[in-house]
């Protein structure tokens, strides 16, 4: 099995592919590009004087740059996009694609703790060299504040009982490995759902030490000023929170309110919905990767 298949095996493949709607001669981007698998496939349909440019802040990334004088890889977060596509020249893009979820790799990777399976420090940063981590969050948060992310993050329906557990017991002993967490957090978990909560407690972790909510709006709100009119916009996300963010800047190019309207009540908004639903992956591809189940792409292009 080749190395991107091991890192990451591309959820919807063909349907984003076929929602960028990729000409030979265009530019792309890639904000998400971990082992490379939709890179790739982008890559196939790009002729000579087509441009790829993918952005990616995990270093582990990096070791999966393709060799092609066509593409480009910044070793940065995707809220850095506008910018860093002005230093390399280019003003419009084609298409962005975003695929949200994190990468198997970083799952299978014990010790960067984003895993429930293994044991290990409580990492989840994506950015190796960022200051906050887990083991931060949960020792020196208020709390309130760890209610706040529980609640809103995970939604854990026991958000406040949890947050008062952990205040408690890290007055004993800081909060450090994923063993020390479950075992602290152990009478709060509903018997037969163990996974399940103790998923929801990391993505919630994940969320706020990555800043992901934070840098996906930043990010969205990019697109607006580096598409080209007719440009497309292919996002995948893979929980509620994100899908409501993406839905919501595709249907009015704002995060919340209504859509804004001129003086005679026409509505301006940047983008033209494509899907109007959310697609969904094929029975087919959800026999083979598990991953592709809680999967949501939506598309928009840029009104001209």
């Amino acid at each position: 099995m080749s190395n991107e298949a091991v890192y990451h095996v591309p959820v919807m493949l063909e349907e984003c592919m076929e929602a960028m709607n990729i000409k030979p001669d265009g530019i792309y981007v890639d904000v998400t590009f971990g082992g490379g698998g939709h890179s790739r496939e982008i890559m196939k349909r790009l002729g000579p004087n087509g441009r790829l440019i993918a952005f990616d802040q995990d270093p582990d990334a990096v070791k999966n740059a393709l060799d092609d004088p066509r593409f480009t890889l910044v070793h940065q977060n995707f809220k850095f996009l506008k910018n860093n596509l002005r230093l390399l020249g280019i003003k419009e893009v084609d298409a962005v694609l975003g695929d949200l979820g994190v990468s198997s790799h970083q799952f299978d990777s014990a010790e960067r703790g984003f895993s429930i399976r293994f044991d290990a420090d409580l990492d989840m940063r994506m950015d190796q060299v960022a200051d906050l981590d887990a083991k931060k969050v949960l020792n020196t948060y208020s709390e309130e504040d760890l209610h706040r992310i529980f609640g809103m993050y995970g939604e854990i329906q026991n958000a406040r009982s949890l947050a008062k557990t952990i205040v408690i017991a890290r007055l004993q002993a800081p909060i450090e490995t994923v063993a020390g967490l479950k075992e602290v957090i152990k009478k709060h978990v509903p018997r037969g759902k163990e996974n399940k909560y103790h998923a929801q407690v990391f993505q919630a972790l994940r969320i706020e030490v990555n800043q992901e909510l934070e840098a996906l709006q930043d990010f969205l709100t990019q697109t607006i000023a580096v598409l080209k009119p007719e440009g497309r916009l292919v996002i995948m996300s893979y929980h509620s929170l994100e899908d409501r963010l993406v839905k919501s800047f595709m249907q009015k190019g704002k995060f919340r309110g209504e859509v804004e309207k001129d003086f005679f009540g026409n509505e301006i908004k940047p983008f033209h919905v494509i899907s109007r639903k959310a697609i969904v992956a094929g029975d087919a591809e959800l026999a083979i990767n598990n991953r592709a189940r809680s999967a949501k792409l939506r598309v928009a292009e840029k009104i001209a």
